[in-house]
């Protein structure tokens, strides 16, 4: 198993985080500016995107409408050198509606990050879900 500095590591799940919360408080130039001026995504009912314009696009479509939060556990960095990494996190997405908080997704996260001056970002993230 090659070892990943904590750096590395904490790094990413910054990205991470902030990915997270901008999604879910609906702040669609933060989602983006997680992401490398060509990075794209692939995560299921809202398709593949790539680069900035596209993605502030979708993202900005899918400003919540109600409470939501996605709840990323169990990151995983698989592999890391100086310029990319991947990591591998689990999901779970949860809606407030009238009757309260319910699970509305399970699923994971796969991603592929560069190291850039303003650092990790992400490359590629893709998703798939299990229910």
């Amino acid at each position: 198993m090659t070892t990943i500095d904590a750096a590395t590591v904490q790094g990413i799940s910054q990205t991470i985080a902030t990915y997270t919360q901008a999604l879910d408080d609906g702040r669609t130039d933060d989602i983006v500016a997680t992401f490398c001026a060509d990075g794209s995504v692939d995560i299921p009912f809202i398709g593949a995107h790539q680069g900035h314009a596209a993605l502030r696009e979708i993202y900005a479509k899918l400003v919540p409408q109600v409470p939501q939060r996605h709840l990323v556990v169990n990151t995983l960095v698989t592999d890391a050198d100086d310029h990319e990494a991947r990591a591998v996190s689990d999901i779970v997405f949860l809606l407030r509606r009238e009757a309260g908080w319910a699970v509305q997704l399970v699923g994971r996260y796969t991603d592929t990050l560069h190291q850039t001056k303003a650092g990790w970002r992400f490359h590629h993230r893709a998703a798939e879900f299990v229910n």
